[in-house]
């Protein structure tokens, strides 16, 4: 980046995609201590730090040269991190509406009624049992306490993967479950 004589005017030269890119990688061990500033969990600071790297080269174009590029990040990263707050606290808010399946919401159905509990445990079972052990597992595993993080180790999958297949039996479970909806 700098100054270029053409003719008699100097004009400025604009950064390139592949300078900007050297430019930003210079601030990633700065952005990565900012990141887990904000998540509090190296593997969602990572993430952090990924999705606010590719929206910085993504909108590069947006970039005015001569201004504070590690501010400008900071920025990005800061912004990512609040939408995804939201996103999340949305997420979770419609899980809770859609998939109603809470160990604490169907032990407390299971209990009104003897009779109505013993099928409602038996449906359950059977529901359980239709799904395909790469859902049942992580989903029995996360009601049953256990983090996200921990039942990626215990099985050796991502962590994305964990949550798809939780995500699914949900899915999977409330179509089997359907009377218990209300």
């Amino acid at each position: 980046m700098g100054f270029v004589l053409t003719g008699y005017t100097l004009k400025q030269k604009l950064m390139t995609q592949k300078e900007f890119s050297d430019c930003i990688t210079i601030h990633t061990s700065s952005l990565r201590l900012h990141a887990l500033n904000f998540t509090r969990d190296p593997e969602d600071a990572n993430d952090l730090l990924q999705e606010t790297l590719l929206k910085a080269t993504r909108f590069f174009s947006k970039f005015e040269d001569g201004t504070n590029i590690k501010g400008w990040l900071f920025v990005i990263m800061k912004n990512t991190f609040i939408n995804n707050y939201r996103k999340e606290q949305k997420s979770r808010e419609r899980t809770v509406q859609e998939a109603e399946i809470t160990s604490a919401n169907l032990h407390f159905s299971a209990t009104t009624n003897d009779s109505v509990g013993s099928f409602a445990m038996q449906d359950i079972s059977k529901a359980l049992c239709t799904l395909p052990d790469k859902y049942s597992v992580p989903f029995i595993r996360y009601f049953e306490g256990y983090k996200y993080h921990e039942i990626a180790d215990e099985l050796q999958i991502p962590l994305g993967t964990v949550k798809t297949y939780i995500h699914e039996a949900r899915i999977l479970l409330k179509k089997h479950l359907k009377q218990y909806q209300n």
